[in-house]
């Protein structure tokens, strides 16, 4: 496909994370984009005020006088979008192209140094670290993130076309399209079991996903993986390692050694040592760009994170309230330990939403446990995204597994009043879900009634 012959890109699924990424881009590039989304977000609000035309209603009459004719036209669509959407057989039906987001980011990187970070936990983070780093170093950049950037408050950043960033999305196998020349793997577990059957097939993926390398690129691996690559860890014998990690006042300070040299006194400020080692990473895929690792360590200073990944969105010496997007046991994991690093001997309150009735399913032995670590848990009804219920599968089901008497499945509504009740020093709400959606509210109710 040739991207200069598109002058309309249609997106079905336009409000996604990485969809609305792909709509600035052409939008960017001056192509004539519109799109369809099930729910007005923040995310479609924005579009909108690109001058994108986003519509809420899966109706064929919305676009059939726009789109008569394929040519010189490309629709984009999200694999949550079932195939029985009309405006998909609307499409399908009447020769246009169709193609899956992962598709176009692999038309679209390509012909560039490809930068392409994968892994079952931390692209988010570890993409927009390498994006703050590129910036910093004023490197000509384009990047694609699966969240929005406090640095840069969005999900795209075009900064030039020499180097893109993107990340490897291993669900629906999407990182089989894409064609790196530099490519991390920051974790391999079990997920998306509904899509790959067993965690054999997931790695098998993974190991497909390393061999799309352009020849001669260059693969780093979280220490421990069964991969070969250039490893980084902390305090082992990885190429890339972080030791003598300090913190004060909230900040992680510490020595990075590198194959080279060892730059002493780093500091970064993003809690969590699963963030530590997306930062080194990031760090280290950045140097593959030619930039000077002394100014990088200055740049990781800098970082100020990604919305819903450990955000801090009350920080008081009697009251913190984080925000994350974790939806799977090693993330809740991850976040607990960075409360008990940042914030030890608190009384923790956790509000979950789980996310996918076969996630929940397939991990609810996990998830119990990861809960189960909380001082008191709030379970929220499961977030279905693109399934439909399964029978038996529940949050009271989910709830009945967890180890740990201060447990309770609530209602949207009764959220406030619920944490109100509960007086903790620590909240943390979690999940993929539409639990972010909430977050606002909880902070205005809270900073109100204190």
């Amino acid at each position: 496909m040739n991207l200069k012959e598109i002058h309309n890109v249609y997106f079905i699924g336009i409000g996604g994370i990485g969809m609305s990424a792909l709509a600035r881009y052409f939008k960017f590039i001056e192509k004539n984009v519109a799109g369809y989304d099930r729910t007005k977000t923040p995310l479609t609000k924005e579009l909108e005020a690109m001058g994108i035309d986003v519509h809420y209603e899966d109706d064929v009459k919305a676009i059939e006088d726009l789109y008569k004719s394929a040519r010189n036209t490309l629709v984009v669509y999200t694999p949550a979008v079932p195939q029985s959407h009309s405006e998909y057989q609307y499409f399908l039906a009447n020769g246009f192209q169709l193609k899956k987001r992962s598709e176009v980011l692999g038309i679209i990187t390509k012909d560039t140094f490809c930068f392409a970070v994968a892994g079952t936990h931390g692209k988010t983070t570890t993409s927009s670290i390498l994006a703050h780093l590129l910036n910093e170093t004023n490197t000509s950049f384009t990047a694609f993130l699966g969240g929005i950037s406090e640095d840069f408050n969005s999900n795209f950043l075009f900064k030039g076309l020499d180097y893109s960033v993107v990340e490897a999305d291993e669900f629906d196998r999407s990182f089989l399209r894409l064609f790196p020349n530099v490519a991390c793997v920051t974790s391999m577990d079990a997920d998306h079991l509904d899509i790959y059957g067993s965690n054999e097939e997931l790695t098998k993926s993974f190991n497909l996903f390393v061999g799309k390398l352009k020849p001669g690129g260059k693969l780093f691996v979280r220490n421990g993986l069964p991969l070969k690559g250039t490893t980084y860890g902390i305090e082992d014998n990885s190429d890339y390692c972080i030791r003598n990690i300090k913190i004060e006042h909230g900040t992680y300070i510490f020595d990075l050694g590198t194959p080279e040299t060892t730059l002493k006194g780093v500091k970064f400020n993003k809690p969590g040592r699963h963030n530590l080692l997306n930062g080194l990473v990031a760090f280290a895929m950045a140097i593959e760009a030619g930039s000077p690792p002394y100014r990088l360590a200055q740049a990781l200073e800098t970082f100020k994170g990604v919305q819903r990944r450990f955000s801090y969105k009350i920080k008081e010496d009697d009251f913190v309230f984080i925000d994350d997007y974790a939806h799977h046991p090693t993330e809740i994991n991850a976040v607990y330990d960075a409360i008990s690093e940042m914030h030890p001997n608190k009384k923790v309150l956790v509000v979950f939403q789980p996310h996918l009735y076969s996630r929940t399913r397939d991990f609810a032995e996990e998830f119990a446990k990861s809960l189960s670590k909380f001082d008191s848990i709030l379970l929220l009804d499961i977030y279905p995204a693109r399934e439909k219920p399964l029978p038996g599968i529940t949050s009271s089901w989910l709830m009945d597994k967890i180890e740990n008497p201060n447990k309770k499945v609530i209602e949207k509504l009764n959220i406030v009043q619920e944490i109100k009740s509960q007086n903790p020093d620590v909240l943390v709400t979690m999940g993929a879900g539409d639990i972010g959606l909430e977050v606002s509210r909880i902070k205005k109710e809270i900073e109100y009634a204190n």
